[in-house]
């Protein structure tokens, strides 16, 4: 009896592995064994069920959470944008601009999920347009079948490493609240915190540098074996000005939407919700055309440019209402966005009704809700998970273990980064991210890490977990929607050069920390 008292916090740890491991549902098998567990600690006299008073607070500061209402805002642009079908115009103009190169149709894919990375942030919508469209252009001009699988699956999980990301979000929580635990253990009581925007600068130039990478490893590769990324064979040759003037009309709205989001986020225009909201509202406006073609793009044209003025205007002038002291450039400003406003609802409105016609708004509307649901509801799951886990000692037997590793805190890292790889094997980054990373955050942070750099590495760490067989999702999201000659374990071959590169990105990272901490230093 006195064995399983003192180890119960392993047990609970080792049944939630075997449930994930027996297919349980990960939200029921958190939450389940969290209660039981607490209940059989409380039996034995080893759990304080007081504990579980603070679960109704936890679950409430989750739902109230400001910076979390940017994840249904950043999901819902990102299906808004799927469904537009803004990925084949990409990859059709794209692929005339760099078809005729060895490996230039995988590095137009690269970009091209790079672009949708950007813009988008949903990595199945990214991995299944791109399987639907270029696979099959690359498997007709004689791309190896393993080599295409790894380009489309690698280059749709470039949206949880590049901003705006739900991961970086997720992630950017768990940091703000391991950073503030860290402080308070070492006696700092400091206001001082880890926001979105330092996460997504941090994350913006190694997500650029990961796409470097894969074109060099693409390029490499087609140099050294011609035969399995060769050039698409000569057609109907148009004039260059003429390919740039199509893939200008196509590139320039969603790279006006990226900057507009990402800048304002970056530049401390809006916070990371308000630039989320930017986001929805500005792919609902680039979506609202392809809807209806052959009607009058006026309305978006206006609410697009009346979103951008509004962005400028709030740069340079405080347009907050009900402030006595405002000057007159304000009170005129507020008139002008109070019209910029009225355009841009006006926009809104038809776009909404457009969707709607088509067939598109419910999908989308219900898709968002499907995915901010999961995202939710593992995050509740694990609360009560960590709660009792903590309540248990877990935390101060895995702080003893990594305080007393060998070769200090690399050692510590390294060990932890290993067990986060090997998890994403079996789990996706949400289970991963409010599971591992609230216990061992803090106590990596106390070593006197930084905490911008280490979230760098986790999230390039956590993004392999898309890749890994057997659970990686973009394999999944891949198989569901390649051609039938493309066989499972060809995609598992694919798959495995880009997962070696990714780790080769976290060992730049890693030996280059200013790569991921000069721009938000730069920025603050």
């Amino acid at each position: 009896m006195e064995f399983l008292t003192g180890n119960l916090d392993l047990l609970m740890f080792a049944t939630l592995c075997a449930g994930i491991m027996f297919g349980f549902p990960v939200v029921f098998t958190l939450s389940g064994i969290g209660i039981l567990f607490g209940i059989l600690g409380f039996s034995l006299g080893v759990f304080n069920m007081n504990l579980l008073a603070a679960l109704a607070q936890r679950i409430f500061s989750i739902m109230t959470n400001e910076i979390l209402l940017a994840i249904p805002l950043f999901v819902l642009m990102g299906v808004i944008l799927e469904r537009s079908r803004i990925a084949e115009d990409l990859l059709e103009e794209m692929g005339k601009l760099f078809g005729s190169l060895r490996g230039g149709l995988a590095v137009s894919v690269i970009l091209v999920g790079m672009l949708l990375a950007a813009s988008t942030g949903i990595v199945g919508a990214t991995v299944v347009t791109m399987a639907l469209i270029a696979m099959p252009t690359m498997l007709r001009n004689g791309y190896s079948r393993p080599l295409s699988s790894g380009i489309i699956a690698s280059a749709g999980t470039l949206g949880q490493i590049i901003p705006p990301s739900t991961m970086l979000i997720i992630l950017a929580e768990v940091m703000s609240s391991g950073y503030q635990q860290a402080q308070f253990t070492m006696g700092r009581f400091t206001v001082e915190t880890i926001s979105v925007g330092d996460i997504f600068a941090a994350a913006l130039i190694p997500g650029l540098c990961l796409v470097v990478i894969y074109i060099l490893f693409v390029l490499a590769l087609a140099f050294l074996r011609p035969k399995s990324a060769p050039a698409i064979p000569h057609g109907e040759e148009l004039p260059l000005a003429t390919v740039l003037r199509h893939l200008g009309k196509v590139l320039v709205p969603p790279v006006v939407l990226i900057v507009a989001v990402l800048g304002s986020i970056l530049g401390g225009i809006a916070t990371p919700t308000e630039a989320a909201a930017v986001g929805a509202v500005g792919a609902l406006l680039l979506a609202g055309p392809r809807f209806a073609p052959t009607r009058s793009n006026l309305p978006f044209l206006l609410s697009g440019i009346s979103v951008v003025a509004m962005l400028v205007m709030t740069s340079q002038l405080d347009l907050r209402i009900g402030r006595v002291n405002a000057t007159t450039a304000e009170r005129i400003g507020i008139w002008i966005a109070f019209g910029l406003t009225l355009l841009t609802f006006w926009g809104i409105l038809v776009a909404l009704w457009r969707a709607a016609r088509v067939g598109v708004l419910r999908p989308v509307l219900v898709s968002t809700t499907s995915v901010t649901s999961m995202i939710f509801a593992m995050m509740i799951g694990a609360s009560v998970f960590s709660l009792v886990f903590r309540g248990l000692g877990g935390d101060l037997r895995v702080e003893h273990f990594l305080t007393n590793m060998p070769g200090g805190e690399i050692g510590a890292l390294l060990f932890v980064m290993a067990v986060i790889f090997v998890m994403g094997f079996f789990l996706d980054f949400v289970e991963i991210s409010v599971i591992v990373l609230p216990i061992v955050v803090p106590i990596l942070l106390v070593m006197g890490m930084d905490p911008i750099w280490l979230a760098v590495l986790i999230a390039m760490n956590l993004q392999t977990s898309f890749l890994t067989p057997p659970f990686g999702f973009s394999l999944f999201y891949l198989r569901g929607a390649a051609p039938p000659e493309v066989k499972t374990i060809e995609i598992y071959r694919g798959v495995i050069p880009f997962v070696i590169l990714q780790i080769l990105g976290i060992g730049v990272i890693f030996m280059w920390p200013g790569l991921a901490t000069w721009l938000p230093a730069l920025l603050r």
